[in-house]
């Protein structure tokens, strides 16, 4: 259990497992996961590999069970931060969007992004033990682009197929890694400009709170502003994780909370702010 009961609360994005999270979801959000399937049509969880549709309703779900849980346990938050997807359950948790609206939401950024990746297929690769510098040049190199900065020895690019199987021949030459990843979309890229306007439209048309405590965007590392704006601008814009844990970190959090299903974010954090204290879900008590 922490022996403080306040950390910086961090909310994974797509890439990561829901698998062993319906528990959690069906006793903290049965609400929101039975509003879920009626709007799908299926249950997300159960179907969560299968596409971005249903992959991001499903970690957003399993996300803040997560967190709903990690309150019961007796944790309260001093910030919130998320990884891409991550960014829309955080601004549910701190109060900007109701839950219902926050679902609705991600449903619909789940099904425009699926959309675009189908009219503009690609990937992306995760570029590994080289430096922010090489993986910047690589893309460059190949007319690929930096989608996520997410930790030091992991920057992630995307583009086409093509020329991700020739980012990673050149990555291996080079004394890199290169894995590919199982999404199908260029993410965080111009290939994602169609989604943009609308899905900002949607999220002007839901009301908007003032958030509890402060949600970092981390397209900027700084507190939203707008987070219409700040949220449809994301989907073109690199994840710039690695500044926004430093700015976590800056601001002297005590601890940092990963509330997703399988610590994603608490390794990154651990590579990140190595002197920071990162904890999954398991580590205050909450089994998933």
């Amino acid at each position: 259990m922490l022996e403080r009961t306040e950390a910086a609360i961090l909310f994974p994005g797509q890439g990561c497992s829901v698998v062993g999270a319906r528990e959690v979801v069906a006793l903290y959000c049965a609400e929101l996961y039975a509003r879920a399937r009626r709007t799908l049509g299926c249950d997300p969880l159960a179907r969560a590999e299968e596409g971005t549709c249903y992959a991001q309703p499903a970690i957003f779900l399993a996300s803040l069970a997560g967190w709903r849980a990690a309150q019961v346990a007796g944790v309260s938050a001093c910030a919130f931060a998320g990884h891409s997807l991550g960014e829309l359950t955080a601004l549910t948790a701190a109060g900007v969007f109701a839950p219902e609206d926050g679902l609705e939401l991600v449903i619909l950024r789940g099904r425009l992004m699926e959309e675009a990746a189908r009219r503009n297929p690609g990937g992306m690769i995760a570029v590994l033990k080289g430096t922010v510098e090489q993986a910047e040049w690589l893309a460059a190199e190949c007319g690929l682009f930096v989608a996520n900065y997410n930790a030091p020895g992991q920057t992630v690019l995307t583009g086409p197929s093509t020329a991700l199987e020739a980012a990673a021949q050149v990555a291996r030459e080079e004394g890199m890694r290169a894995m590919r990843l199982d999404v199908s979309g260029q993410f965080h890229s111009p290939a994602m400009s169609c989604v943009s306007e609308p899905f900002e439209v949607a999220l002007r048309s839901a009301p908007r709170r003032e958030p509890s405590v402060a949600v970092l965007s981390c397209m900027t590392a700084e507190p939203f502003r707008d987070p219409p704006a700040e949220l449809s601008a994301a989907l073109c814009a690199p994840v710039r994780w690695s500044e926004t844990m430093a700015a976590l970190a800056g601001d002297g959090m005590p601890s940092f909370l990963d509330v997703g299903p399988d610590h994603v974010l608490a390794r990154l954090t651990s590579r990140n702010v190595p002197q920071a204290r990162a904890l999954g879900l398991e580590e205050i008590g909450v089994c998933v």
